[in-house]
């Protein structure tokens, strides 16, 4: 890759003034649209891929941190953000709301300030991948790393 998509130029520059380690993007060419897409090209175990999820909780955007291997229980993530309803947001309400598109949005370095819920299962591995700012970027980060930019309230949000 020659350059680096301007998306992913942000979510660097994100990730410096969070005082994260130097971003070690990966870039592959047949994209990381999906859990299993980031995991097959990683070489890594489904579980460890992290899902950015942007919902609407009521009218308020959410996002909810999944692991690849698990689904998101709209219910849980309803109550735990207080809400009565919880839907997947349009791919226009996710790219308003972050500056990415869906497939793309990585946990941290959004346009607009979400509240953040990442499931207790993520724990299960000190080193995941999220996306990087487009579908066919990632990157590593840790556990603790992820929890501390993102400031994720810890839930049970899976089926």
């Amino acid at each position: 890759m020659d350059e680096i998509p301007a998306a992913s130029q942000r979510l660097i520059a994100s990730a410096r003034e969070l005082g994260l380690p130097p971003v070690e993007l990966r870039y592959f060419d047949a994209g990381t649209k999906t859990a299993q897409d980031a995991a097959d090209a990683i070489g890594c175990e489904v579980a460890m891929i992290v899902k950015s999820l942007v919902f609407m909780a009521d009218a308020e955007p959410v996002l909810a941190l999944i692991p690849g291997d698990l689904r998101l229980d709209t219910s849980k993530l309803a109550t735990v953000a207080g809400a009565a309803d919880a839907r997947r947001a349009t791919l226009e309400e996710v790219r308003t709301t972050t500056g990415f598109v869906a497939g793309g949005t990585p946990p941290f370095g959004h346009r607009t300030s979400l509240r953040v819920f990442a499931d207790k299962r993520l724990d299960r591995f000190p080193e995941l991948w999220v996306a990087g700012g487009t579908p066919s970027t990632v990157f590593p980060i840790t556990y603790d790393d992820l929890l501390r930019v993102t400031g994720a309230l810890i839930a049970d949000l899976t089926e």
